[in-house]
């Protein structure tokens, strides 16, 4: 009978070792989470239960629902887990936070042409978010990144200080266009009436500073809205009003 001791395992059967020798793809979401833990929890002392770091990894999983439920999960969540400790949630916050970034391509060379190429860049930025972020992607003359700011995180604010920062910020950088970004809690793309206003009000405000907006775009997990393709933009530049039905 195999020893509950991954050490005590074949190489070969080894999370870890199986990961440097096949590649982390061949391992499962547990067995991932397993060689972040590294250890598991309780003893494996002679009539003492214990969990080794796969076994650990598959309950917390479980627990959660998987990696998203993880990721979603708050600290103090994570922190009631028996066996979970501070410096073991860091190092699985630490490792979600990575994967997210490395999801997120390097933009110094990249051009923004598309609604679609700036949704499917700041996408993974806005996976598992609970509260609303804003984002100004400020550009140059040639739709080129010169460098993002967050506009708002989690926090309401009036759409007159989302639409003073942005321009604050887009002077700052000697911005020649920018593109407002932001994500729904509720995964949803439809744009709200708040959405409505401050698109209006920052065309407004990027028209008497000589500054080109783009387009105002809602993020969603698998699709997204786009002001501009969907011919609200330019509703409000050529009929200067908004509609609320």
């Amino acid at each position: 009978m195999k020893s509950d001791r991954i050490k005590c395992w074949p190489k070969n059967e080894r999370p870890r070792e199986r990961l440097l020798t096949n590649g982390a793809e061949t391992l499962t979401d547990a067995e991932l989470l397993a060689v972040i833990l590294r250890i598991g929890r309780g003893t494996f002392q002679k009539g003492v239960a214990g969990q080794n770091a796969t076994a650990f990894a598959r309950q917390i999983l479980k627990e959660f629902g998987g990696l998203r439920g993880v990721d979603r999960a708050h600290i103090e969540e994570l922190i009631k887990v028996n066996g979970l400790g501070s410096a073991k949630i860091a190092q699985i916050k630490a490792a979600i936070e990575i994967g997210r970034r490395i999801q997120t391509k390097p933009l110094r060379t990249q051009t923004f042409e598309t609604s679609v190429s700036v949704a499917d860049h700041f996408r993974p930025r806005f996976i598992n978010t609970r509260h609303e972020k804003v984002i100004a992607v400020l550009l140059n003359g040639q739709n080129q990144f010169i460098e993002e700011k967050v506009i708002a995180d989690g926090t309401p604010t009036q759409t007159a200080l989302h639409v003073r920062r942005v321009m604050e910020e887009a002077l700052r950088a000697s911005a020649t266009t920018l593109v407002l970004v932001h994500n729904h809690p509720s995964g949803g793309t439809s744009p709200s009436t708040a959405d409505d206003d401050t698109t209006w009000e920052v065309e407004r405000a990027a028209d008497i500073l000589g500054i080109l907006f783009l387009d105002h775009i809602i993020v969603g997990e698998t699709d997204h809205f786009s002001y501009a393709d969907s011919g609200r933009l330019k509703h409000f530049r050529e009929y200067g009003d908004i509609s609320h039905e």
